[in-house]
């Protein structure tokens, strides 16, 4: 008989350095059997070519998930001007070779035609799902899908280098961005094309890089000390104004009653929490002035 190893309560974010070679969902289920987690979600897909900044929800803080899944996020991309690959990377087949002759400031000027919002039509080698498969399933059969372009928000691109036929660049874009799709399409004004042959990326909402730890690192720490590791269920939604219920407030809204809080509330939703700081989770001002519940959690002790 197997031996199962009893699953415990964590609760918290990981700000995970994805390495190569790893999609998100290995990543993620690693560090889910290195905390003998219960529940866990990871908060957008990184490619397995890419690297960096994934973070992972656990427990309670998998209530929260979407809000960094909707989140901006930025990346610093690699880009390989004058061949084209039929995966717009570095794992594809190369489909066309142009020669480069394009200047560094040609190249910026390029860039810049892709800032504000612009529509990109995803990628047939995407995880993108049509009729409950993945595009790249029927990209790999030679099967070709119609897609739909879609509106993107692009709000900076900085050239970091510029090395000829090799280009450097961060990207700060909008959720649904496909960085592989803005490196053709800049290689496409350049009139010689390009694919995308190195992503990291380095924020994701109030996340940034050097906050993170390497999938090695997490492993050679030890199990009791990975807990510390995790930020709060609550830095998901620092967004938010927070504010503070008295003792009574606080038990009747986690009973699913709206509750009354004196002075000046902000509008929109809230961060809530009791007395001692304990985040409670979201609730909202109604028409009435009350503070309805909109999404709490419940904080148990590690259990398992």
């Amino acid at each position: 008989m197997q031996y199962k190893r009893p699953k415990k309560n964590i609760n918290g974010i990981l700000l995970l350095d994805k390495p190569h070679g790893f999609s998100s969902n290995q990543a993620l289920q690693k560090v889910k059997w290195l905390l003998s987690a219960a529940k866990a979600g990871h908060t957008g897909t990184l490619d397995p070519l890419a690297t960096g900044l994934l973070p992972l929800c656990f427990g309670e803080a998998t209530k929260f998930a979407h809000y960094l899944t909707d989140a901006d996020k930025t990346y610093v991309a690699t880009l390989k001007l004058g061949v084209t690959t039929n995966t717009g990377d570095a794992e594809g087949a190369v489909l066309s070779t142009q020669p480069v002759n394009a200047t560094q400031a040609q190249f910026e000027a390029a860039c810049r035609l892709f800032v504000g919002e612009i529509s990109q039509t995803p990628p047939m080698y995407s995880a993108l799902k049509f009729e409950g498969k993945a595009m790249y399933e029927y990209a790999r059969a030679g099967v070709e899908i119609a897609r739909q372009p879609r509106a993107v928000m692009i709000h900076q691109i900085i050239v970091n280098a510029f090395a000829g036929d090799v280009a450097e660049i961060t990207v700060t874009c909008s959720k649904g961005t496909y960085i592989r799709t803005l490196a053709e399409d800049i290689g496409n004004a350049l009139g010689c094309g390009a694919h995308l042959i190195g992503l990291r990326r380095t924020a994701t909402a109030n996340y940034h890089i050097h906050q993170s730890v390497t999938l090695s690192q997490f492993e050679a720490t030890p199990a009791e000390a990975r807990i510390a590791l995790l930020m709060p269920a609550d830095s998901a939604v620092q967004h938010l104004a927070a504010i503070t219920l008295d003792a009574d407030s606080t038990f009747y809204l986690q009973q699913g009653q709206a509750v009354w809080k004196s002075g000046v509330v902000p509008t929109g939703l809230l961060r809530l929490y009791d007395e001692q700081q304990q985040f409670l989770g979201l609730g909202e001002q109604q028409s009435d002035g009350k503070i309805a519940p909109k999404r709490l959690i419940v904080n148990k002790p590690i259990s398992g």
